[in-house]
């Protein structure tokens, strides 16, 4: 079955058309990247360096291109914006729709807020990357084009009416960024689309720039990823690794000392524990024999939490998993069992943001 021959809102048009578009790289001034860098000698964007990527797993370094996190910001009157992508071929995931991991979607600004426009939806199957374009009210404003979490990006073009005045956006009120480190879940799978992550969620409503490093099934506490964390310019820092630690005795062994690397250097940054949020579903199974129980896995990390208290941190934060989704259709807020459906990442923001809300400066 075919159905854009039966509901044509279905269809997917990937021709820009248009008139009088002119083109400009987003990774160039006065374009405004946030999460992801433009890396000249890898040719694409890239979450961290690439060296330090390589040093950490095999994992992280094939992950470092998807663009989890990143947003291209500017501001302009045009009444037609539209991308035209460069990315390797597009590869199905069974669990995530393609607008999720290989798509891009727009906000723009409204009364000081960013408010969903339009999703740049991608042809399934495609081979080189897509364009993609929608007609806007043509009102002076702020635009953020969230991209893919999934898929990397080589080139990014955005495609603006000739006429059109084009500005640096407002900057976020909340500079120095949020940085978050954990797994599939903190890389977005397996959101609708890019700004349904848990932090693009939170960043809307706190005017905060952020970093995702989420490395699907590769976030693992490794010494070298918490020495490059470290090093970060933060505001807050959310660890949330329980989900990739493939043993509670791994994750006992890494949890306090990837804590402390990143106390050491940073000794007045909020850091914020979180365990697993899937933990709600334990009553009903578990992942592996070999992965542990929910219990044992939120005791390890409240350990790493109660130690920190008594050596007298005083900006040191826990949230237990198994509040994320609780309370009203906890049972609806996966697609699996594990990964968030966009009501469990909206469940996951409206639990963090009392905790990041009041330490940000």
């Amino acid at each position: 079955m075919n159905i854009e021959k039966i509901d044509q809102n279905f269809i997917v048009n990937t021709n820009i058309t248009e008139p009088d578009i002119v083109w400009y790289d987003a990774s160039k001034a006065p374009f405004s990247l946030h999460g992801v860098f433009y890396d000249e000698t890898e040719n694409k964007f890239l979450r961290m360096p690439e060296d330090i990527a390589k040093s950490v797993s095999e994992g992280v370094a094939e992950l470092n291109s998807n663009t989890a996190g990143g947003r291209v910001r500017f501001k302009t009157d045009s009444t037609f914006i539209a991308i035209s992508a460069v990315m390797s071929g597009c590869w199905p995931m069974p669990h995530m729709p393609v607008t999720g991991y290989a798509g891009f979607d727009i906000y723009r600004a409204e009364n000081g807020k960013e408010v969903y426009f339009k999703t740049f939806v991608p042809p399934v199957g495609f081979k080189e990357g897509y364009s993609s374009g929608t007609k806007t009210h043509g009102d002076f404003t702020d635009y953020t084009i969230n991209f893919p979490l999934y898929h990397d990006v080589k080139k990014l073009y955005i495609g603006l009416k000739k006429d059109a005045v084009l500005e640096a956006p407002q900057p976020y009120k909340h500079k120095t960024p949020v940085v978050f480190y954990g797994s599939s879940i903190t890389q977005g799978g397996c959101a609708s689309r890019p700004g349904n992550s848990y932090q693009g969620f939170l960043s809307r409503r706190l005017d905060f720039d952020f970093i995702n490093l989420g490395f699907s099934g590769s976030g693992k506490g490794e010494p070298e990823m918490a020495e490059y964390i470290a090093g970060l310019d933060m505001s807050v820092f959310v660890m949330d690794y329980d989900a990739n630690a493939p043993t509670a005795e791994h994750l006992r062994k890494t949890h306090y000392h990837f804590y402390k690397t990143v106390r050491d250097k940073n000794p007045d940054l909020p850091i914020i524990l979180v365990s697993i949020p899937s933990a709600v579903y334990g009553k009903y199974y578990t992942f592996s024999d070999t992965w542990g129980d929910f219990k044992t896995r939120t005791g390890i990390i409240k350990e790493t939490y109660e130690k920190a208290i008594q050596s007298g941190d005083k900006n040191i934060y826990f949230l237990d998993g198994a509040d994320i989704f609780a309370g009203e259709d906890w049972d609806a807020c996966t697609v699996d069992g594990t990964h968030p459906n966009d009501l469990g990442f909206f469940k996951f923001a409206n639990r963090l943001e009392p905790f990041i809300k009041p330490l940000l400066k």
